[in-house]
C-alpha cells in the first residue's frame, strides 16, 4: 500500500470485535517498533505486551482501551534516552511517539486497528505492572479488530489544517 493512503486509513479505533490477535500479526506490530527511529539510536523504548484478560483488566483500572483485544504499554528509559547538550531536553517522548507511529500504521497495514490511549493513570500502571523506577509509562497502545466500518480516508480533506496553515517557507 501507498505510504499516504495507509496513513489516511489509520484511525482511532474504539470499538473492536471479541477477537485474539494473531501471534504474527502482533510481532510485525512489535518489529515496527523496533526499527522505529530513535534519537542517537538509543532505542529507550520498552514495551510491555499485555494479550491475557487479567492483564487487560489491569489496565482497564488505569485507562480505557475500548475493549482492545490486547494492548502495548509504551514505556521509556529516561537513563538511556538521549538529552540534547544545550538545554538537556529529554527526547523520550519524541523517540515514543516514533516508535507508537510506527507500530500503529503496522497495525494498519495487518488489518487491524489501535488507539493510543495517554489519559491513564501511571502509577496505577506502575504498580500493577512492575514498572521500575527510571522507567516511565509513555502510552497506552490498544490495538485489535475494529467493530464496524472504518472512517473514511478522505475525511482528512475536511477534518485537517490545509498545509497553507501549518507548514512555512524560510521563515515562520
Amino acid at each position: 500500500m501507498d505510504f499516504l493512503d495507509l496513513a489516511k486509513k489509520r484511525y482511532s479505533v474504539r470499538k473492536y470485535e471479541d477477537k485474539k490477535v494473531e501471534k504474527e500479526k502482533l510481532l510485525k506490530i512489535l518489529e515496527a517498533g523496533r526499527v522505529a527511529p530513535t534519537g542517537a539510536n538509543t532505542q529507550s523504548q520498552r514495551l510491555i505486551v499485555v494479550t491475557q484478560k487479567e492483564g487487560l483488566e489491569k489496565i482497564e483500572k488505569a485507562g480505557n482501551i475500548n475493549g482492545a483485544a490486547m494492548a502495548i504499554i509504551v514505556c521509556g528509559e529516561h537513563k538511556t534516552s538521549w538529552k540534547r547538550p544545550f538545554d538537556n531536553k529529554d527526547i523520550l517522548d519524541i523517540d515514543s511517539g516514533i516508535v507508537i507511529a510506527h507500530m500503529m500504521l503496522e497495525a494498519t497495514e495487518v488489518g487491524l486497528g489501535s488507539v493510543c490511549v495517554c489519559y491513564f493513570e501511571p502509577t496505577i500502571l506502575m504498580k500493577e505492572f512492575k514498572i521500575p523506577e527510571g522507567i516511565e509509562p509513555m502510552c497506552i497502545l490498544g490495538i485489535g479488530y475494529p467493530l464496524g466500518e472504518g472512517l473514511s480516508p478522505d475525511r482528512h480533506d475536511k477534518a485537517r489544517k490545509p498545509l497553507e496553515a501549518t507548514v512555512f517557507y524560510e521563515t515562520f
